[in-house]
């Protein structure tokens, strides 16, 4: 009888503490903490960076006062600022507006001796800035997207000052621009880069009856020029993710 007892006595607590344990919360492992993925690189966003290179001139310019410069080289610096969009992994456009300072044609002798009429004399002149507005077109390539190739090219205007001997003054020329360069991001949200820009900027105003290219403001009147630029860019990404320099 008490054999039975304990056996009875023994059931019932093992049934009371299996219900025990059926009625305790199970314990699930935790979820994986999330890892956001990284940013992808972009090119779209405001920018903003310094450069400096050099410039000349060419020789084959129309202007008609003057004989050659001995030198028609010179400094060139200043900064940018400008907007990119991505419209797809390989296509970028762009808007950059520049204003430098330049020593172009400012070391040369002024023998300035001729008349040329009709643009025959291969002339040059002092540049003492110039800017640009131009518009940009760029390709990235599978597996490089941090190094963007670019064509551009679009408005400029120009300070450009003739140093006669009878005559020491300057006149704001307009024109255009056009060339190219590459730039590559080197790191988040920073980019160098290297450009080629040709200009050619003029005087307008059109003499009707008498029309030799003499003044500075005469639509004859050319002025052409070079630059070869390298220059550091801050990306500032305004609504986008910041770029970064890995491959997915």
């Amino acid at each position: 009888m008490k054999t039975t007892l304990s056996a009875i006595a023994l059931t019932a607590a093992l049934a009371a503490g299996a219900a025990q344990a059926a009625d305790l919360p199970s314990r699930k492992a935790p979820p994986p903490a999330y890892i956001p993925p990284p940013p992808v690189l972009t090119w779209t966003g405001f920018y903003a960076g310094l450069n400096l290179g050099g410039g000349w001139q060419t020789h084959s310019s129309s202007n008609v006062w003057w004989g050659n410069n001995s030198n028609s080289g010179g400094v060139v610096g200043g900064g940018q600022l400008g907007y990119n969009y991505q419209f797809s992994p390989w296509l970028v456009v762009g808007v950059e507006t520049d204003f430098q300072g330049t020593s172009i044609g400012s070391g040369g002798a002024n023998n300035n001796w001729a008349i040329a009429w009709g643009g025959f004399g291969g002339s040059t002149a002092s540049i003492n800035w110039f800017g640009t507005v131009r518009g940009r077109l760029g390709v990235t390539f599978p597996g490089m997207p941090t190094l963007l190739l670019y064509g551009t090219g679009g408005f400029a205007y120009a300070d450009v000052q003739r140093n006669l001997w009878w005559n020491n003054n300057s006149a704001v020329q307009t024109g255009w621009t056009a060339g190219g360069g590459a730039e590559w991001m080197f790191m988040p949200n920073w980019s160098a880069k290297v450009e080629y820009l040709y200009t050619d900027v003029s005087g307008n105003n059109q003499n009707w009856l008498f029309n030799p290219g003499i003044g500075l403001n005469n639509v004859n009147n050319h002025t052409r020029f070079h630059t070869v630029r390298a220059g550091v860019n801050y990306h500032f990404n305004f609504g986008s993710a910041a770029p970064v320099l890995a491959a997915y």
